[in-house]
């Protein structure tokens, strides 16, 4: 019970406190959700292909397929390499190493509070889209909405743990963002983020089925717009993966940290 209220504690502190924090910069909230858009200019290339081509899918489906892609990245962003990244190279991590508590968990708490504060201006965003295109406009039924709620989350957590986990090469490399700008471009072209999943060739989407990227953006998408999704087999790899890049995170995290000397540590 003592556990379970420390938790409480510390999670509602880092919470209110970073939420806080995130509403002093509003107006960079709202750049950083514009800056998301790319799902709306790939949208219009797809739904003139729909009109020529053979899919599967209308041009009604890749429309509400890519609102749905704006949707998972706008909750699943993260930027904690960048924030890892300076505190390695300026000394700060020495701070964070006295607190008793993992230096992880304000990263967390930071992209969560974001999440809550970014939400008004996404809703802003979608209610203007569905006046721009009233056609593609839908109500999901509740038990897609809670799958899709529940995979945004394994998503965000996923994402999280994959960049945190290139993170810690921050401790060896002063320019650890390099390698996330590599995964970017990999992640870019086979997460579902440039078109769905389902009309990439058949081998393409046999081996992306064993591989993290598409989990983090085509499977909620899907389950949101109603694309069929094998629900047992995404959650099932999405977890896999988490568990992969945990102890990887935390075996980094032990090397890394053994050998860490900056000022005041």
């Amino acid at each position: 019970m003592l556990s379970l209220r420390r938790i409480y504690r510390i999670s509602t502190t880092l919470l209110t406190t970073y939420y806080a924090y995130m509403l002093e910069y509003r107006a960079e909230l709202v750049l950083w959700a514009l800056s998301g858009s790319l799902p709306f200019i790939l949208m219009g290339v797809w739904q003139k292909a729909a009109a020529s081509g053979s899919f599967g899918l209308t041009a009604i489906d890749f429309t509400r397929y890519f609102l749905a892609s704006f949707l998972i990245r706008q909750l699943t962003v993260v930027w904690v390499i960048w924030d890892f990244e300076r505190e390695i190279n300026e000394g700060k991590l020495s701070f964070r190493l006295l607190q008793p508590l993992d230096p992880g968990w304000h990263h967390v708490g930071t992209h969560v509070s974001e999440r809550f504060a970014r939400i008004p201006f996404v809703a802003l965003l979608i209610a203007f889209f569905f006046v721009l295109y009233p056609s593609s406009f839908w109500v999901p039924n509740f038990v897609s909405v809670l799958l899709f709620l529940l995979a945004a989350g394994c998503a965000f957590a996923l994402q999280f743990l994959i960049q945190y986990t290139l993170a810690m090469f921050a401790f060896w490399t002063e320019k650890a963002t390099a390698l996330q700008d590599m995964w970017f471009i990999v992640h870019l072209f086979l997460s579902g983020a440039i078109a769905p999943v389902s009309v990439f060739p058949k081998g393409v989407q046999a081996v992306l089925t064993y591989l993290p990227f598409p989990y983090i953006i085509n499977f909620p998408a899907s389950i949101l717009v109603g694309l069929p999704v094998n629900l047992a087999q995404g959650f099932s790899v999405i977890l896999f993966w988490l568990v992969v890049f945990l102890g990887l995170n935390r075996y980094l995290w032990r090397k890394g940290i053994k050998q860490f000397s900056g000022m005041g540590a």
